[in-house]
């Protein structure tokens, strides 16, 4: 953590910095963020010593005790900080949701992935944007992307990335059979504009449309959706819930300089596509969770063996135990 404050700092020093005052701010505050994380287990490591000083003289003192529990259960919630080793673990994410194969079922769960993962960043205080929607035939989403934006919220999600499964008696059957729907969660980090990404123009296309989704004035009348291809990587972005195509470009390119430097980090630490791995097909045998709601409750992470019995809870946003356990996995 020293080491990326003291590369921050160098940043801050810079006198051409505030040239580009989004880059700026950006630096500052993930500056702040770990300066501040710093001091908490600087604070954490002081309290300990002095503990153990006190308990050493006073090993039955009840207020002593309570002091060293009050600590161990602070200790316990600061050590997660130190699971976040990657260097774009600290920054914002985008979140990509798609329904599988199954129609109205499969897009139905889309949504209520959706919701899940938003209440999720609600909880830890995070920003969440719709950077684009595409509604169900009947019901349910076929897709959406989110960005995310809050200190760590790509370390949280980057291990979200699969197959989820849902198992419940669907309420598009009028046999109330019991019905098996897949979706599909993709993520990728939130760069700063510190980080340099070179795109060259002629390796791009843009494509302008009409936005589909819900909106003001612009959406439906204009060509404001803006649709941008990577030609050498085959990497496509989209934008269409911004109020004019310039905000819709400037967001997909933004978008898109996250998805090369995503691809960048896997060919340097050598695992190309690591990060899809867990990305086969949307269906039977390839997920990464399911959810069953019939015959019982029970939320099991296939990676972990992590098991939560009130799936309800998990399906408001209840997802740190899961998260939690693949970070300490490393």
């Amino acid at each position: 953590m020293t080491v990326e404050i003291d590369k921050l700092t160098e940043q801050s020093n810079d006198p051409e910095l505030w040239n580009n005052p989004d880059a700026a701010r950006a630096i500052l505050q993930k500056k702040s963020a770990l300066e501040k994380s710093l001091n908490e287990l600087n604070t954490l490591d002081g309290e300990y010593k002095n503990l153990v000083d006190l308990y050493n003289l006073a090993p039955d003192d009840a207020e002593v005790i309570a002091a060293i529990e009050k600590l161990a259960a602070a200790a316990h919630a600061a050590k997660f900080v130190t699971l976040f080793r990657e260097p774009a673990d600290n920054d914002g994410a985008f979140l990509f949701i798609q329904a599988g194969a199954g129609g109205t079922e499969a897009q139905d769960w889309a949504q209520m992935l959706a919701r899940m993962y938003t209440r999720w960043a609600e909880r830890h205080g995070f920003a969440i944007e719709t950077v684009e929607e595409h509604m169900g035939d009947t019901a349910g989403i076929k897709n959406v992307t989110y960005r995310i934006t809050g200190l760590r919220a790509y370390g949280w999600l980057k291990n979200e990335i699969g197959v989820h499964r849902l198992v419940r008696i669907s309420p598009f059957n009028a046999n109330g059979k019991r019905q098996t729907s897949f979706a599909s969660v993709d993520v990728w980090p939130d760069i700063d504009d510190t980080i340099q990404i070179d795109i060259n123009e002629k390796d791009l296309r843009i494509d302008t449309y009409r936005s589909s989704g819900a909106g003001g004035q612009h959406v439906n009348k204009t060509d404001s959706a803006v649709r941008i291809t990577h030609i050498p990587t085959g990497i496509v972005v989209t934008c269409q819930n911004e109020r004019s195509q310039f905000q819709n470009k400037d967001m997909a390119m933004k978008m898109l300089r996250s998805r090369l430097y995503e691809l960048e980090m896997q060919k340097r630490a050598a695992e190309e596509n690591a990060a899809k791995a867990n990305q086969k097909k949307i269906e039977w045998g390839s997920q990464i969770r399911n959810y069953v709601l019939y015959p019982y409750q029970l939320v099991k992470d296939v990676r972990t063996g992590v098991e939560k019995t009130d799936s309800n809870a998990v399906l408001d946003g209840d997802l740190d135990d899961f998260m939690l356990a693949l970070l300490q996995r490393g």
